[in-house]
């Protein structure tokens, strides 16, 4: 009684309980997990819409590159950068009405001719087409010597039967080539079914530079590392957070410890 004194013990902090300092932790990175996520996620969707168009391929003239109903994705370029080998998506009224998918063989200023011992020549050089299927001429119909002025393109289908290409215009007054301002975009690569990036065609690679790939790569990397991110960031909270309260009450972590 009289003398006597009482000594209380205030928790730390105030009295208020924080929670355990480890879920804390966890839910902060956590946090920081899921919003670089939603920035690399968001990001390459935004990047990839900004530099790819998707195109239904609609008849069988790329096979068997591209098959008949095929889904791609073209990246959108100037027409200048156009090289040799490439398949392109271009616009010409004189050919029809709607976007088609044909491969570049010759470029402004190049001589195209077919065929002998059934291959390509461009500028003299036989031209190694690996894309076609397997002993199929480079055209069933050979073709004059053709010279492609400055600024046009001469383009042809991989499937040489069943195309309607630059073979199939020669009377016409370009002479079957069709303009680089026509190309609205670069075929990049076959996503469904997913067949992946067109190879560059090295058969070309004589005659001149080709093209690089576009930044598909790196967009869905960045798509796919941003969603793992989202997923492990949104399940590390919780079981930080649980794990840091279940050794609290065993009393094996910061607030057990004496």
């Amino acid at each position: 009684m009289g003398g006597e004194s009482t000594t209380r013990t205030v928790p730390r902090g105030g009295g208020t309980d924080k929670g355990p300092v480890g879920g804390r932790t966890g839910q902060r990175l956590s946090g920081l997990a899921v919003a670089l996520g939603l920035v690399l996620f968001l990001g390459g969707f935004v990047w990839g819409a900004v530099v790819y168009r998707p195109y239904t391929v609609p008849t069988s003239s790329m096979t068997p590159t591209i098959d008949a109903g095929d889904r791609v994705l073209a990246q959108r370029i100037d027409g200048t950068d156009v090289r040799r080998g490439d398949v392109v998506v271009f616009k010409d009224a004189t050919w029809a009405n709607a976007p088609m998918v044909k491969r570049v063989v010759a470029v402004g200023g190049d001589t195209v001719a077919c065929c002998q011992e059934g291959k390509l020549k461009v500028n003299g050089k036989v031209v190694d087409e690996p894309y076609l299927l397997d002993g199929t001429p480079a055209e069933f119909s050979n073709f004059p010597t053709v010279t492609v002025p400055e600024g046009r393109l001469f383009l042809l289908g991989d499937e040489r039967d069943n195309s309607v290409d630059s073979t199939a215009h020669l009377t016409d007054a370009a002479g079957g080539t069709v303009s680089r301002g026509a190309v609205d975009a670069r075929v990049d690569a076959v996503v469904w079914p997913m067949n992946g990036m067109l190879e560059r065609p090295t058969g070309f690679e004589a005659l001149g530079g080709l093209s690089s790939p576009g930044p598909l790569r790196t967009v869905v990397a960045l798509v796919i590392a941003g969603a793992v991110l989202i997923l492990v960031g949104a399940a590390y909270g919780p079981l930080a957070k649980r794990a840091a309260a279940s050794r609290a009450r065993t009393g094996t972590g910061p607030a057990g410890a004496r």
